[in-house]
């Protein structure tokens, strides 16, 4: 069985980690989109919100083969405690490879069984990122389009917006 991870803070999840969410679990059988409990930095959404948000975004684009799981330590000891041996990351842009590069070649030299696949982001979200978007949001601008819609509620109410503006 092919079992991929795919992890990230996802706080909120974009439409461009559901687009990578979407293609990668074409090419396995059980992606595990794994929610990081970080202590370097603080989030906007709790764990169990970010996980909720995950879990309701996956059911409704029908994504069979995906779980979202939360950890914390190590992400290779993550890895192996699933029987994983690929890590999916998402890249958007140049600056992105060099960050990405160094944590694949850390894992790599952690445990040179496990591989790490990058995705480039569609070029409908190469420019998009969780923290875009709660600045947009903060703001109160129009971030309707750059999450799935069943989310925007949750961002909207964690900045206190009565009505998003936007369309869907």
């Amino acid at each position: 069985m092919r079992i991929f991870i795919y992890p990230g803070s996802f706080d909120p999840v974009t439409n461009g980690h559901l687009d990578i969410i979407e293609r990668a679990s074409k090419i396995c059988d059980k992606l595990i989109v794994a929610v990081l409990v970080s202590h370097n930095k603080t989030p906007l959404f709790s764990m169990e919100e970010r996980t909720d948000m995950l879990r309701r975004v996956i059911k409704e684009c029908n994504c069979t083969n995906v779980e979202v799981e939360c950890f914390s330590g190590l992400l290779v000891d993550f890895v192996k405690k699933k029987n994983a041996n690929v890590i999916i990351k998402g890249l958007r842009a140049v600056s992105d490879f060099e960050y990405e590069l160094q944590m694949a070649l850390l894992n790599k030299n952690q445990s040179p069984e496990i591989e790490t696949l990058f995705m480039m982001s569609s070029i409908n979200y190469s420019f998009l990122s969780s923290s875009m978007v709660k600045e947009i949001a903060r703001y109160n601008g129009d971030f309707k389009g750059l999450v799935p819609e069943c989310i925007v509620e949750d961002i909207a109410d964690k900045f206190g917006i009565k009505e998003p503006k936007g369309e869907l």
